[in-house]
């Protein structure tokens, strides 16, 4: 079958995700994108970019989407033309932490809902963001004034699901006999550089290894298209010659490299719906640790929870510190977590989402034979 995929942000997980899912697919997808900036422009008005310059929708089977386009702008101007549409939820508005001092811009949040109705079918990145999704938009119908249109909840989740967007993991796969950690110990953060990240939290933590007198380095590998937060610059001025990495890495082969001499990669995030970076550190050998909330549970193997995922600041800071003073003892545990991401990759996922594109064509072509 032919699709289409309409990608309104092409960058970091949303571009990996398109490829992926081209490259490992059995069917035919063109794509057409627009670059990941002015992400707010790019949500209200991607639709009215792409409605123009597709010639012809018929020409396909169906349409793929993520939640960074109003998907019911595009319905309603395509019509009778439109194909049955897949909309792959990376991120939701409405489950978007705030900065401080801002709160959610209530049309955006509307554009989750009416991306939700108006999609044939709903695939959320991780069963955290599927549940918060859900349980976030009841509490916002509910702040609604009067006139709550509490059914839309129950007709999304009748459509919605859970896959996981896979990795490439590019290259061979490592030999997970053959990680080695580097001296002194690497601490990796590879995660952008906003604040919905968190980085005050790595970094206080960081200060607490500091003071208690372990040596490390530390690798800064994050993406940052705006200004540098303050906390990075506090760190470079704090950390000094530590910090033996500042800033994004832009060769893909060189950023497998510093996963490779990685020995830890924290998260502190307050949001992560999935966990790409993260999967990919493990997989080349970084030690996690990760918070015990949001899709990292989901993540590591249940029996492994006690050692990766941390309660709160204190924990992170012990735990950091007994591995980084005990890395051998990790050996097996780092093999261990290196080979359960292997589920993660295209390979083994690229054939659940062609599963789903065969059903999404089937039961729109089941309706009209109805019809």
């Amino acid at each position: 079958m032919k699709f289409l995929f309409l990608e309104p942000f092409w960058g970091d997980s949303h571009r990996a995700f398109a490829q992926g899912l081209i490259s490992h697919s059995k069917h035919t997808i063109d794509l057409i994108t627009l670059p990941d900036s002015f992400w707010k422009w790019r949500l209200n008005g991607a639709a009215l970019y792409f409605y123009k310059i597709i010639p012809n929708l018929r020409a396909y089977d169906g349409l793929i989407t993520t939640s960074l386009m109003r998907l019911s702008d595009f319905k309603a101007l395509s019509g009778s033309s439109c194909p049955p549409v897949l909309a792959y939820f990376h991120e939701s508005q409405l489950t978007y932490p705030q900065p401080s001092g801002k709160s959610l811009n209530f049309q955006l949040g509307f554009s989750d809902i009416t991306t939700g109705l108006t999609a044939d079918k709903v695939l959320f990145n991780s069963e955290t963001h599927y549940k918060t999704f859900f349980t976030t938009l009841t509490d916002f119908i509910k702040k609604m004034p009067d006139y709550q249109p509490e059914w839309v909840t129950g007709a999304i989740r009748s459509k919605s699901g859970v896959l996981y967007p896979g990795c490439a993991f590019a290259g061979a796969p490592p030999d997970v006999s053959a990680f080695t950690d580097s001296t002194p110990p690497l601490i990796i953060w590879n995660h952008r550089w906003e604040f919905d990240k968190n980085p005050k939290d790595f970094f206080e933590a960081l200060e607490t290894l500091l003071e208690t007198g372990h040596d490390f380095h530390i690798a800064l590998l994050g993406k940052n298209d705006q200004f540098v937060p303050k906390q990075f610059i506090k760190a470079r001025k704090r950390f000094g010659r530590r910090i033996v990495q500042y800033g994004y890495v832009p060769s893909q082969e060189k950023y497998y490299e510093w996963l490779k001499r990685g020995t830890v990669v924290i998260s502190t995030a307050w949001q992560e719906n999935f966990g790409m970076a993260v999967i990919e550190a493990i997989r080349w050998g970084c030690l996690p640790l990760l918070p015990k909330r949001l899709s990292y549970p989901e993540i590591i193997p249940e029996a492994l929870h006690s050692d990766f995922l941390y309660q709160d600041n204190q924990d992170l800071a012990t735990k950091l510190a007994y591995i980084i003073e005990n890395v051998t003892v990790f050996q097996e545990k780092r093999k261990q977590l290196s080979e359960a991401m292997a589920r993660f990759e295209w390979k083994n996922l690229g054939v659940l989402f062609d599963k789903v594109l065969k059903q999404l064509v089937s039961e729109r072509i089941i309706a009209n034979e109805r019809h």
